[in-house]
């Protein structure tokens, strides 16, 4: 299949990353479903959605009329068979969990055309952890995105089975959608910069976990060296404390380091009061501004 004929895309996961994902794709004016399990998760992305369309237009990167055509564009389903009966490309961004993505992108292997290129978002899996268990692991590969208000940088990693073709195709893809693709030439986890932030993040988590300094201490001590406008706290609300948490408590099951059982522990405190950053107002700090944006408060 060449990148012209690539019309339709199938977002599997209304997360944050998901609805940034169709947001992406919708503006660069690609049809877009929406797929998730449940009608409210679907109604929370499309109000979100907004959200992002609103600051687009408060940022003047989208006219108001692109707005509305690039929402006209979306359309939400949670009956798998309707919502990847007629795709072209599949983005997957479901939790850090290998099977659960291989389940899930199998399931899809049976309702997609045979055409269907299917990727994936982990932020630190590999696909070949799950790529046989998708049914087409020719035409399957990682495009990781970051937070796509702030960057326009996206991974492509095929693993040993993808195609080159599907490689090409995913990258011209990418560019289609205006991010500047970084094309890996072997599978890592993390990709390129991931790998770096996970050893930011880690560091961080360990320091408070260990109770050595305050959150807001250690969020200060680096932005006021490195000069940024948010510390590994404030990027860690950014990303969603359960995605962090998941990312976290797999690898301390993997490693089996007592350090990273313990800074999965740190997290659950905030995970289980429903503390996830971002996305619900308040995770290491409150939230006070539209929960899209950037500006907080300490907690």
């Amino acid at each position: 299949m060449r990148v012209e004929a690539i019309s339709r895309i199938l977002i599997i996961g209304a997360g944050a990353m998901g609805r940034q994902i169709g947001f992406q794709c919708a503006v660069s004016g690609f049809q877009v479903t929406l797929h998730d399990t449940g009608q409210d998760v679907l109604e929370n992305a499309m109000q979100r959605l907004g959200d992002l369309l609103e600051h687009s237009i408060r940022n003047a990167r989208l006219g108001e009329s692109e707005a509305k055509e690039a929402l006209d564009r979306v359309r939400t389903e949670t009956d798998p068979e309707q919502a990847g009966a007629d795709a072209d490309l599949v983005s997957e961004s479901v939790p850090e969990d290998p099977q659960l993505k291989g389940k899930i992108l199998g399931r899809f292997n049976e309702i997609c055309p045979e055409h269907t290129i299917f990727s994936t978002n982990t932020s630190s899996l590999l696909p070949s952890m799950f790529a046989e268990i998708t049914g087409r692991p020719d035409r399957f590969a990682a495009l990781h995105f970051h937070d796509t208000r702030v960057t326009d940088i996206v991974d492509v990693m095929p693993h040993p089975g993808t195609s080159f073709q599907t490689t090409a195709l995913i990258e011209e893809f990418a560019k289609r959608i205006h991010q500047t693709p970084i094309v890996l030439h072997k599978e890592n986890h993390g990709y390129v910069f991931n790998s770096m932030l996970m050893e930011l993040l880690r560091s961080a988590l360990t320091l408070a976990a260990n109770g050595v300094a305050d959150v807001e201490d250690i969020d200060r001590s680096w932005t006021g060296i490195m000069h940024t406008r948010t510390g590994p706290f404030g990027i860690m609300d950014s990303i969603g404390l359960d995605t962090v948490h998941s990312i976290t408590d797999y690898w301390a099951l993997q490693t089996g380091s007592s350090q990273q059982y313990k800074n999965a522990e740190f997290l659950k405190g905030y995970v289980d009061q429903g503390l996830l950053g971002q996305k619900t107002g308040k995770g290491f700090y409150t939230y006070t501004h539209d929960p899209e944006e950037t500006r907080a408060r300490a907690s």
